[in-house]
């Protein structure tokens, strides 16, 4: 056989393997993400030397605040399956409620850059004593998408912030995001001031 019957023969097993690999009936995956197991909503209460108690997960870790060790009252509540945690900051009143509710209000907006939209939430329990303001910040890349402060308008002031460790993608979070705003969300309604 010669050279050009040889690369004729080739040329057309190729063809042929090409063609026949063609499927017509080929439709793309969807996009997917990974699984996420949410453990049972159980709670306990936090109480403890602190001027503030609440009601925390049971999948929860607190620890002090190291970044800020001269703050006494600075918490982190941990949630180590979900690679995040909640900074906690407590401050008494002592003639500067606006001010610390205006450092709130300044730390929520600073997402402004990367955020599509922010959504304010009024919180007042006059039982308790807690008035305050939930600020629900949406958009792909916000490093905190949920934050809060709360005060008896008195002499107790507690801010909190929900960071998660990692690269913010709350678009694939938002699961996440949106379990852990229950949690907060019962830590507020059960707060109480010492």
């Amino acid at each position: 056989m010669n050279n050009s019957k040889i690369y004729f023969v080739l040329f057309s097993l190729l063809i042929f393997a090409v063609l026949s690999s063609c499927n017509t009936d080929y439709q793309p995956k969807p996009k997917a993400y990974f699984r996420i197991d949410f453990p049972e909503k159980t709670y306990r209460k936090l109480d403890s030397i602190y001027p503030y108690s609440f009601n925390i997960p049971t999948y929860a870790i607190v620890t002090p605040d190291y970044y800020s060790p001269n703050e006494k009252d600075w918490i982190n509540i941990v949630f180590p399956e979900f690679n995040g945690q909640l900074h906690l900051s407590y401050k008494k009143i002592e003639g500067n409620l606006v001010e610390y509710m205006e450092d709130s209000r300044t730390m929520a907006y600073k997402h402004i850059p990367k955020a599509s939209y922010i959504e304010n939430r009024v919180i007042i329990n006059p039982e308790s004593k807690v008035y305050g303001l939930i600020y629900e910040i949406n958009g792909m890349g916000v490093a905190s998408p949920y934050q809060f402060f709360v005060t008896d308008s008195a002499s107790h002031f507690l801010r909190g912030a929900l960071y998660f460790n990692m690269i913010p993608n709350n678009d694939s979070l938002a699961p996440v995001i949106d379990f852990l705003k229950e949690d907060i969300e019962n830590l507020i309604l059960s707060l109480e001031w010492k």
